[in-house]
C-alpha cells in the first residue's frame, strides 16, 4: 500500500471522527437534537472501520499515528466549520504532531 493511500485513509478517518464528534457537539451543546447526535454516532462508528484498512497490523501504531492527523484535522475543522483562527502555537503544535505521525507510521523498519 502506498503512502498516498495510507494518508488518504487517515484523512477519511479524520473526516468521520472529527465530523462525528462535531455533530454530537452540535446536537447536545447547540441543542440541534437527536438527529444530529445520531448522525454523529454513525460517523464515529464509520471512523472505527476506516482505520482497519491501514497497511500496518499494529493497532497501537495506527492509533498513535492517527493522533497527529486528529490534532491537525481538528484545527482545520474548527477553521472551516466554526470560524476558528489558530494562532502560531496551534499551527506549530499541529506541524509537530504531523511530523510525529510521519515518523511513527512511515519510518523504514527492518
Amino acid at each position: 500500500m502506498s503512502v498516498t493511500r495510507s494518508v488518504a485513509l487517515f484523512a477519511v478517518a479524520a473526516l468521520f471522527e472529527i465530523g462525528g464528534a462535531w455533530l454530537v457537539w452540535q446536537g447536545v451543546r447547540e441543542h440541534r437534537g437527536w438527529l444530529w447526535i445520531g448522525a454523529g454516532v454513525l460517523a464515529l462508528g464509520a471512523y472505527g472501520f476506516a482505520a482497519t484498512f491501514q497497511p500496518d497490523a499494529n493497532f497501537g501504531r495506527i492509533l498513535a499515528a492517527y493522533g497527529g492527523v486528529f490534532v491537525a484535522g481538528s484545527l482545520a475543522w474548527g477553521m472551516v466549520a466554526d470560524g476558528f483562527r489558530p494562532d502560531r502555537y496551534d499551527v506549530t503544535g499541529a506541524l509537530i504532531c504531523l511530523a510525529g505521525m510521519a515518523v511513527i507510521m512511515y519510518a523504514p523498519r527492518g
